[in-house]
């Protein structure tokens, strides 16, 4: 498949879909939250489709990162509040009676998935599994999902016009999207607490010290910036290197003795030295851009490990 070939089998966007995808030749794929008329307000139907994209572009090695933002003035406003009609506005069904057995054993259940575990885990999950460098192009609003969608990317940059919430318990609720787990690993158990607790709106500069967000840039230089940003992880780099960094690094992180870091990284170099690290070895000696050659859809065997 060519550059232009496969550019065009990413782009999606029609009166039917609630995002947009577009991959450029140099293999940045942008999903664009497409809702601009609704801030980008947060649907089934969007997160069934950003699950999809980010399960398809982990397979597809012609995507080498991936940047998610907002189409106009938002990046997204948090759950579409007006549903779609269903009784209830997440989409969850009331006539079930889920347990947490319901959810170890049938996770996968057509009727739990559906009906059951929270649209945005979902696509977190499905940005945590990504074998691709994800970055978040924040532009303007990002509240409830908006903002814990955002959590699993692996850089945050921030338009100066942008704006954080996780204001779940202004209307009853309680966080989603993994982000018990990923934001208190972020900017730390307290502000993780009180920001969960409290819903305070955060601007880009207190995001920024507290550490949500990694910079923050000019609202007409966000895109160019996160697009940059994208190319300094994946170009002339092993697709399989960065994929198998991405995931040791969020992966390990989490487990509860180094040796286990170091079963998995003792795996991944014993592979990795005998594939794309003898051309770039030989690519330092000869002082030349290295041409790796391996494919993230062709993981080594030990892959996943957990």
């Amino acid at each position: 498949m060519t550059d232009e070939t496969a550019g065009r089998a990413w782009q999606a966007k029609g009166d039917d879909t609630d995002i947009a995808c577009s991959l450029d030749p140099d293999g940045i794929l942008t999903i664009e939250l497409a809702r601009p008329e609704r801030l980008n307000a947060f649907t089934v139907r969007m997160a069934d489709e950003l699950e999809s994209a980010f399960r398809r572009a982990s397979q597809d090695d012609a995507v080498r990162a991936v940047v998610v933002t907002g189409s106009g003035r938002a990046f997204c406003a948090g759950m579409d509040l007006q549903g779609d009609g269903n009784a209830n506005v997440f989409g969850l069904d009331e006539s079930l009676k889920p347990t947490m057995d319901d959810l170890d054993r049938r996770l996968d259940d057509p009727d739990i998935e559906r009906g059951v575990r929270d649209t945005g885990g979902r696509v977190v999950l499905a940005i945590f599994d990504c074998l691709k460098p994800v970055i978040a192009a924040v532009n303007g609003a990002a509240v409830g999902v908006g903002a814990t969608l955002t959590l699993p990317m692996d850089v945050r940059l921030a338009g100066e016009s942008s704006r954080f919430g996780f204001v779940f318990g202004n209307v009853g609720i309680v966080p989603d999207a993994c982000s018990s787990w990923f934001l208190p690993r972020i900017v730390g158990m307290s502000k993780a607490l009180q920001w969960s607790m409290s819903g305070t709106i955060l601007d880009a500069e207190t995001a920024l010290r507290s550490g949500l967000v990694d910079r923050v840039v000019a609202n007409d230089e966000l895109r160019e910036q996160a697009r940059q940003c994208a190319l300094s992880l994946s170009r002339n780099r092993s697709p399989v290197s960065v994929a198998l960094t991405r995931q040791m690094i969020w992966r390990n992180s989490g487990a509860d003795h180094p040796l286990h870091a170091h079963k998995v990284e003792s795996l991944a170099l014993w592979h990795a030295s005998q594939q794309d690290g003898k051309e770039g070895v030989r690519a330092f000696l000869e002082k030349r851009t290295p041409q790796f050659t391996s494919k993230a859809s062709q993981m080594p065997d030990f892959f996943p490990w957990w």
